[in-house]
């Protein structure tokens, strides 16, 4: 287990993947996450995008882990005393939820600061809670779109399609998922406010937006696309309209064995290593020694050429070479289970394969960090609606007849 966040408690009020991202991020490091729900519906992830058993979608099983569910109506007084409760035993509160919905319950941050200053609260939606835009529900691709990471136009058939337009360094499409991004930058930032809260004793207002993190994981290009102008000097740039893997040596190629390759010599000195590696030294002097890298852009006879060299041996010949030899190049699956086969990915931790005790065998994603003496593990399976109410309730030193109360009123 991940012990990183050992002790810390974190109240989680989210439906779908962007705050529930979030949760299981700080779970996966060892926060005693408290995942609130409505005991009417909660969290509806469990019910749709494919079910391995009922009320188990593989979503649910994924980014509900290491949380406990519990059940509260913070529509009535006895589930908002609860709650006031909970929150004294918190150190971050998580809202998932878009805009002011929690204002309007009684219980977002400006209630929740007079009651403790120091919660660190995180809202993670998809335009954010400021703007404009705020209290518009968002999907997953809304956020992309915002961020320009899916630019269309109009096809000759009336209908839209992805647009083709050039563009410098790539396009904003390099940026990931918006909800995987949200969740990245909402931990992120909600550890940095925990930090700043052990030096001040303060708390904090997070906004996280998906559209923004979007952006934000995009930044090679947006940098260049914003700065375009300023660009004095290209020529260890990619001409407009074409990629990096426009050239040669920064290229996919196909091994002996019919795998691929992604080969990234444009430093001199890996050229200058694979050359030799290959017993090419004739290859050495194409290069432009005058710039710094050399990406080879539009020399088809040398992607040609390549090409042939890179058939005469197998994926795991050619990873041989690379760490023999000191050549940037590495595989490229051409699907993700052949990343379970690969023995560096196996090493590395991020996948996991658990047991959930209802969804049976399942294949976690993990974490994309490994920790001296401390192993990746999935800790708490996610949780079926409400499944730790009672036990959660009970550290309150609610009683047995006091649960069965606010049970049969709908409360819990």
């Amino acid at each position: 287990m991940l012990e990183q966040l050992e002790g810390v408690r974190v109240l989680e009020s989210a439906t779908l993947f962007n705050g529930d991202h979030v949760g299981t991020l700080l779970g996966d490091l060892g926060a005693d996450v408290i995942k609130i729900e409505s005991p009417f519906q909660g969290d509806y992830l469990r019910d749709f995008l494919g079910q391995i058993t009922p009320h188990h979608s593989p979503a649910h099983v994924q980014v509900n882990k290491n949380k406990r569910s519990v059940t509260l109506d913070l529509r009535t007084a006895a589930g908002k005393e609860i709650f006031w409760r909970l929150l004294a035993t918190a150190d971050v509160f998580l809202d998932g939820n878009a805009g002011d919905a929690l204002d309007r319950l009684g219980v977002g941050y400006a209630e929740q600061r007079k009651r403790k200053p120091d919660i660190v609260f995180c809202q993670v939606s998809g335009f954010g809670h400021g703007g404009a835009y705020g209290n518009v529900p968002t999907h997953g691709q809304m956020m992309n779109a915002l961020a320009a990471c899916t630019p269309m136009e109009m096809g000759e058939d009336g209908l839209t399609r992805p647009a083709t337009t050039p563009q410098s360094m790539g396009s904003m499409s390099s940026a990931g998922e918006g909800t995987a991004d949200a969740g990245i930058y909402g931990a992120y930032h909600i550890l940095a406010g925990l930090v700043r809260r052990l030096r001040t004793g303060e708390g904090c207002f997070i906004d996280v937006a998906g559209a923004d993190a979007c952006v934000a994981s995009a930044w090679i290009s947006a940098t260049y696309q914003l700065n375009d102008t300023r660009i004095a000097d290209r020529t260890t740039m990619p001409a407009p309209g074409q990629s990096d893997l426009g050239s040669a040596k920064y290229q996919f190629y196909e091994t002996a064995d019919r795998k691929f390759i992604l080969f990234c010599a444009i430093e001199h000195k890996f050229w200058d290593h694979f050359c030799q590696a290959v017993g090419r030294p004739d290859l050495a002097a194409r290069k432009n020694a005058s710039a710094p890298v050399d990406f080879a852009a539009g020399e088809v006879e040398l992607r040609h050429e390549l090409q042939r060299i890179f058939r005469t041996r197998t994926l795991e010949e050619w990873m041989k070479v690379a760490v023999e030899h000191d050549v940037a190049m590495g595989p490229a699956p051409t699907r993700l289970p052949e990343l379970l086969d690969d023995p560096h990915m196996r090493q590395r931790q991020i996948f996991y394969e658990g047991e959930h005790p209802q969804a049976g065998p399942f294949t976690y994603v993990g974490q994309p960090a490994v920790i001296e003496g401390q192993d990746y593990e999935v800790w708490r399976p996610a949780p079926g609606l409400g499944e730790h109410t009672r036990e959660v309730l009970a550290e309150l030193d609610l009683t047995a007849d006091q649960l069965d109360q606010l049970a049969s009123e709908h409360v819990i």
